[in-house]
């Protein structure tokens, strides 16, 4: 196999819950060595529930674990000779626990001149700097879950996506870090935040605020810039997605509709004018809706490729044959109860290169005693170490690389 974009590039990471975690599975993903430095019994997101349950293996993917208690000078001791030997360092702990453990930016800065130190917090330094934040809590301080949600119901994103966008940033940031190295030899510190994250995310509405008299309106009760931009019920009691946001697409709308009264309109030819003529318009574009077949309003829209869509759910992707194309838009990874579900890639390609699976999300403490074995540690010490309670060292009962033994059967039911 060729070798990935960041083939021989160690990061130690210290991460929980998502942030964190997604950072690492990209860096991952590209060929880096991730290790996952844990508790002797576990990062406690393996244990979360509901909602949290599919986090751990879903971001855990292609890592090692290196289970280590940090509350020992002598597990302190160990984690930071690891890190002599790291290009990356990626935490997410809250503000000030890395400097209590004596491993925060400027002293581990000062030893390790050429580690790229990635600290993914919930603000940049600034007055709410030292505030613990989480996703939901920036997504109601920076205007995402007001733009979400009806009008007077703030309602939060159905995913993690200011956690996973705020990962991202810090994955952009230390790839420019790796690229400067390259030239300066020397490492910085990198840093994203969960509020500055959902900021961006707003920076659309804030120059739409900047060029507006009125307030911004949640997004439900916006004024579309496409005429037609919307869900409609179907009449077999569904609902489907249509946008019509080009003339072009207005044109064969009409056609695939058997509409050609609206097609020659001469009220409605144009995008604009067409939003004009919405109160009677669009009530009649409902009325059309109704009197078809989710899948045959689907089908019409395809054949005169008109954007349209179902109203899916998580557990619908797991049989959407785009995803189970032939170049495997899903892997199968093994989950905490031993089954296995297709899980999505990385959504990118870099050439030929094949990003997916290396290795299953790891047990706790799985490759403990080979990473401490690479650093000069005697099979004694490591014992010794093992009975004192300073590290675990179990390993996974099934194979930790390439194709997990059974796949999950029914792929169209939730994994958990």
């Amino acid at each position: 196999m060729s070798q990935l974009p960041l083939s021989g590039t160690r990061v130690v990471e210290f991460t929980h819950a998502v942030m964190g975690p997604t950072a690492g599975l990209l860096l991952a993903d590209l060929g880096a060595e991730v290790i996952h430095v844990e508790r002797t019994d576990g990062d406690p997101t393996r244990r979360l529930q509901g909602f949290g349950t599919g986090y751990f293996p879903f971001y855990s993917r292609n890592k090692k674990s290196l289970a280590v208690d940090l509350k020992r000078a002598e597990g302190r001791e160990l984690v930071e000779r690891m890190i002599a030997t790291a290009d990356v360092l990626v935490e997410n702990f809250g503000p000030g626990t890395m400097d209590r453990l004596g491993l925060g930016a400027e002293t581990l800065g000062d030893r390790h001149p050429s580690l790229i130190y990635c600290s993914l917090k919930g603000f940049l330094p600034g007055p709410y700097e030292g505030r613990i934040a989480m996703d939901e809590v920036v997504q109601m301080m920076g205007g995402l879950a007001y733009m979400t949600g009806p009008p007077g119901t703030p309602l939060r994103a159905g995913t993690s996506v200011v956690d996973i966008g705020g990962g991202m940033f810090g994955v952009i940031g230390i790839l420019s870090a790796l690229l400067e190295r390259k030239q300066t030899g020397r490492g910085q510190v990198v840093r994203s935040a969960l509020f500055e994250t959902t900021a961006f995310f707003m920076g659309q509405h804030m120059a739409y605020a900047a060029m507006s008299d009125a307030p911004i309106p949640p997004m439900p009760a916006r004024v579309s810039a496409w005429s037609i931009y919307r869900t409609f019920e179907t009449a077999d009691d569904e609902k489907v997605f249509v946008g019509v946001i080009s003339d072009q697409h207005w044109q064969r709308f009409c056609e695939a509709f058997d509409k050609p009264a609206w097609r020659d309109d001469p009220r409605l030819r144009e995008n604009n004018q067409r939003i004009e003529q919405a109160s009677w318009l669009l009530p009649a574009v409902e009325a059309l809706m109704r009197t078809l077949n989710a899948a045959d309003v689907l089908a019409r829209c395809e054949r005169a490729r008109v954007p349209a869509a179902p109203i899916g759910r998580p557990e619908d992707l797991f049989e959407d044959p785009q995803l189970n194309r032939p170049t495997h838009g899903l892997v199968p990874t093994r989950l905490p109860n031993g089954e296995t579900a297709p899980l999505p890639r990385m959504p990118i390609r870099i050439g030929a290169h094949d990003l997916g699976l290396r290795e299953q999300p790891p047990s706790i403490g799985q490759d403990t005693i080979e990473l401490l074995s690479e650093l000069g540690f005697s099979s004694e010490t490591l014992r010794a170490l093992e009975r004192e309670g300073v590290i675990a060292t179990a390993r996974a009962a099934e194979p930790t690389t390439g194709q997990p033994p059974e796949e999950r059967s029914a792929r169209c039911s939730h994994p958990n």
